[in-house]
């Protein structure tokens, strides 16, 4: 479930904005968002809400790659994952150097 919820969340961001750079934004907006929100949860302890956050809320895109797909697929969407946060980190450099 948490898959599909993050896929339909990637694809209307890629089809609401309809660029390259604000694709490739909004999948590490999400990426970083859960692993952010992963962090808050193992570090900050709630009796009840900590058990079911674990149990139901993905770490980052590539646990959600690795625990629905496996063999070459697996593969194959990592390294599509990996291509879009390189463009990611060109985009963010890009910014840094233009706001010098």
């Amino acid at each position: 479930m948490d898959g599909i919820i993050v896929i339909i969340l990637i694809v209307i961001a890629c089809v609401y904005f309809r660029r390259l750079d604000k694709g490739v934004y909004s999948v590490a907006i999400v990426d970083l968002f859960l692993r952010i929100f992963n962090y808050l949860i193992k570090n900050i302890k709630i009796d009840g809400v900590t058990n079911h956050l674990n149990k139901y809320m993905p770490e980052s895109i590539p646990s959600i790659i690795n625990k629905y797909t496996d063999g070459v697929v697996t593969d194959l969407l990592i390294w599509v994952y990996v291509i879009v946060m390189a463009i990611f980190l060109y985009y963010t450099i890009r910014a840094f150097i233009k706001k010098k």
